[in-house]
């Protein structure tokens, strides 16, 4: 499988099973509900995927669990790529 293929495929994987924290996040963002701000959720930005962005604020939001505990240097990357990118990283680690 090509790695956009594997991307794409990540991210329905994503989308399909949110956990309990991203879909009280998504309830509270979805449809303009913050601010009047839209958000998107599961979206590829280069070969990574953010778990919420809103592009018109230049934002992302991800929701962080037990397994980026052992991916600092990942999420450290991924965060660099993202402001280089013009965006602004906030990061929550759900307990």
């Amino acid at each position: 499988m090509r790695q956009d293929e594997t991307l794409k495929a990540r991210l329905r994987t994503l989308r399909a099973s949110p956990t309990p924290a991203e879909t009280k996040l998504w309830s509270i963002v979805r449809g303009h509900r913050f601010g009047g701000v839209k958000f998107a959720r599961q979206i590829a930005y280069g070969p990574y995927i953010v778990d919420f962005v809103a592009r018109s604020q230049g934002l992302v939001i991800e929701i962080d669990g037990d397994t980026h505990g052992t991916q600092v240097e990942y999420d450290a990357r991924r965060t660099a790529f993202l402001e280089q990118q013009g965006f602004r990283v906030i990061r929550f680690t759900q307990c």
